[in-house]
C-alpha cells in the first residue's frame, strides 16, 4: 500500500467520524402513546433509568438504564439522529420519535469533540486493511471467472472386498 492510498483511508474515516460524539439514555417502547405515557412519568419525578430498565425494549441499553456509549450522530438511524442532535445535555425529546425499531424516549446525556488517533499511530492497521480488502476483491474476482467442474471415477462394486 501507498503512504497516499494510506493517508486516503485515513482521511475518509476522520471526516466519517470527527466532530461531537454524544452520549444518550433511551427507552425504547412498541407504541406511541405507551412512549407518551412514559415521558409524562419522567417529568413527574420517576427516574428515566428506572423506566427503562423496566420497559425498555432494547435489550441491550435497558438493563443499564438506557444508556448507550459514546458514539457519533452517524451511529444511530437517521431519525434518532435527527432528534437527539436539537437537544441539549440533560434535555429529553418532548414526544416519542419514531424508528424502525419502535418509539423512543431520547435524553441527551453529554457530549464531547471526538478525539481520533493521529496517521502516524494507525498507519500500519490503515495499510493493513486496505492490503486486506485488496486481497478480497482480488479473491472475488478470482471466483467469479473460476469454472468448477467434478468428474467422478467409476466406482467398483467388488463384493468380494
Amino acid at each position: 500500500m501507498t503512504d497516499a492510498k494510506t493517508e486516503a483511508e485515513y482521511d475518509k474515516y476522520t471526516a466519517l467520524n470527527s466532530g461531537k460524539k454524544y452520549t444518550t439514555s433511551h427507552v425504547m417502547i412498541e407504541k406511541e402513546d405507551d412512549a407518551k405515557a412514559k415521558i409524562a412519568a419522567i417529568k413527574k419525578g420517576t427516574k428515566f433509568a428506572d423506566i427503562a430498565k423496566k420497559d425498555s425494549k432494547d435489550p441491550g441499553s435497558g438493563t443499564n438504564g438506557g444508556e448507550l456509549d459514546w458514539a457519533t450522530p452517524s451511529s444511530y438511524v437517521a431519525e434518532f439522529t435527527e432528534a437527539l442532535i436539537k437537544l441539549q445535555k440533560g434535555q429529553m425529546t418532548e414526544t416519542p420519535v419514531k424508528t424502525q425499531f419502535g418509539w423512543h424516549v431520547i435524553r441527551l446525556d453529554d457530549t464531547r469533540d471526538a478525539q481520533l488517533p493521529k496517521l502516524e499511530e494507525v498507519k500500519p492497521q490503515v495499510a493493513k486493511q486496505l492490503h486486506q480488502q485488496k486481497l478480497t476483491k482480488c479473491q472475488e474476482a478470482l471466483r467469479a471467472k473460476a469454472t468448477v467442474e467434478y468428474r467422478w471415477a467409476a466406482l467398483s462394486l467388488d463384493a468380494t472386498r
